[in-house]
């Protein structure tokens, strides 16, 4: 797994501080994007919460979830939340160290109170003391939040710096722009009110020997009001893979006011990705698992279509400078300003999400902008498959025998890549293994990118020959 050393230095360590109605959390942030460009501490809000303990235990939450590996566990996991104020709500996002769980607490204009909230993307440091203390906030007082430095501190930043020097993985870049190509496609499957959703997840066991027979996946279906367990995708089923990794959910369900699980309708009996969402008095509290508890969103292979476009990277160069920190991106709106299709919009917003300059919103169903310390190259890099196939193309490997087949000479072997209504399958061991729900292999991959390239150079040709006509 590559690796790079990423330090995120804060100008003190972040606290909840007073009692009573005198209490205020102040949230430390490191170096983050603004729209006034690159700022070591950045402020992005400062007022009041309008619901405290749901917002300390969601934030909790997400934290947990920060810290948390459900696979390896041996290998330390901590990388500060990232936070992102996109000008009428604040997100709190992170990843697990196992690339297997995104969380993000979203807190809504409706869970905010008394100060403008700014546009903006970076760490905020969560500490163990800090920890300690959100977990014994109640809702008996208001609490004060602020989310960058003290205005009155920014001139006088003279004490000692906190700093934390964190691994930042390949593959969790990867994970943040899988999961919410992934989710994009999912659709609301199940909702449960307060008292059943309670009901509900306090029943799930909390052990991974508990969950799914025989090692397969758990799967839910709706019975009445409730979700009922089963050990097979019945119809209607939803699938919940890896029912531990939702323990994170527990802090906030004495607020909860519902649940919302959405996902894609089961293809067959294999494990797909869900996501869980509790629904709080001004904001929302959702956790995405991957299709299995040992399986990472990084090599799911969702965006990797997207990738190999020729026109993805001059698109997504061209919306970039369109996103405007906007809590909802429509890609019809950007399409219209920038005079492109809505499916290479569409295609862009993927390639930037490699980047993570947007995530998705599955109760908005929309994009949002935000802006991690990424570069989209840097994933396109490190994504296996798609090196190996330009690497293929450049070679000169495929050889296009019609429509819909295709030969691919592969090391010593040929693999022949056929496609029949838009899906393509191949004669290897990937797509043996796989059937294509990990996305296309290097084969079939190379395939689609010698056809766009092959349709192109017929385009360019009869446009000069027509031009020589004239």
């Amino acid at each position: 797994m590559t690796r790079t050393a990423h330090t995120l230095a804060y100008a003190g360590s972040s606290a909840l501080t007073g009692s009573g109605t005198g209490r205020s959390l102040g949230l430390e942030t490191a170096g983050g994007l603004t729209p006034a460009g690159a700022e070591a501490h950045p402020r992005f809000f400062a007022g009041f919460l309008s619901e405290p303990q749901a917002a300390a235990r969601g934030l909790l939450a997400v934290a947990d979830v920060a810290a948390a590996r459900w696979f390896r566990r041996t290998q330390r996991a901590s990388l500060d939340p990232v936070v992102t104020a996109n000008g009428d709500r604040l997100r709190f996002e992170s990843f697990s160290g196992c690339c297997g769980v995104y969380a993000r607490l979203d807190v809504l204009p409706e869970g905010l109170r008394g100060a403008d909230t700014g546009h903006g993307t970076t760490n905020v440091d969560v500490n163990n003391p800090l920890r300690e203390a959100l977990s014994r906030i109640t809702d008996g007082d208001p609490l004060h939040l602020r989310v960058g430095p003290d205005e009155l501190a920014v001139t006088t930043l003279d004490g000692p710096v906190v700093e934390k020097k964190v691994p930042l993985p390949d593959r969790w870049l990867r994970g943040f722009a899988e999961s919410q190509g992934i989710t994009a496609g999912f659709d609301l499957r199940a909702e449960l009110t307060a008292t059943e959703a309670v009901r509900f997840l306090r029943a799930l066991p909390r052990s991974p020997a508990a969950g799914g027979a025989a090692g397969g996946p758990l799967w839910v279906v709706p019975a009445g009001r409730t979700l009922r367990p089963t050990t097979r995708p019945a119809p209607g089923a939803i699938c919940l893979p890896g029912p531990e990794r939702l323990t994170a959910l527990q802090r906030v369900l004495r607020q909860a006011t519902a649940l919302r699980v959405y996902g894609p309708v089961p293809d067959g009996a294999a494990p797909t990705a869900s996501a869980w969402e509790i629904v709080l008095p001004g904001m929302r509290l959702t956790l995405t698992l991957s299709p299995e508890a040992d399986r990472g969103f990084s090599g799911e292979g969702s965006v990797l279509e997207a990738l190999a476009t020729d026109t993805a990277s001059e698109d997504a160069d061209l919306v970039s400078v369109l996103l405007a920190w906007e809590p909802r991106i429509e890609p019809a709106d950007l399409a219209a300003q920038s005079g492109l299709p809505v499916e290479r919009v569409r295609a862009a917003l993927t390639l930037l999400g490699t980047a993570g300059k947007v995530g998705y919103d599955l109760a908005d169903a929309s994009w949002f902008h935000r802006e991690l310390p990424y570069d989209a190259r840097r994933a396109e890099r490190h994504n296996p498959r798609l090196v190996a196939a330009r690497a293929l193309l450049a070679e000169g490997a495929v050889a296009l025998d019609g429509p819909a087949t295709a030969q691919v000479a592969s090391g010593e072997r040929r693999y022949l890549v056929r496609e029949s209504g838009g899906a393509m399958s191949c004669t290897c061991q990937w797509w043996a293994d796989y059937r294509g729900r990990r996305g296309p292999c290097k084969h079939a991959l190379a395939t689609r990118m010698a056809r766009r390239a092959a349709a192109s150079a017929t385009t360019t040709a009869t446009t000069a020959t027509t031009g020589d006509a004239r």
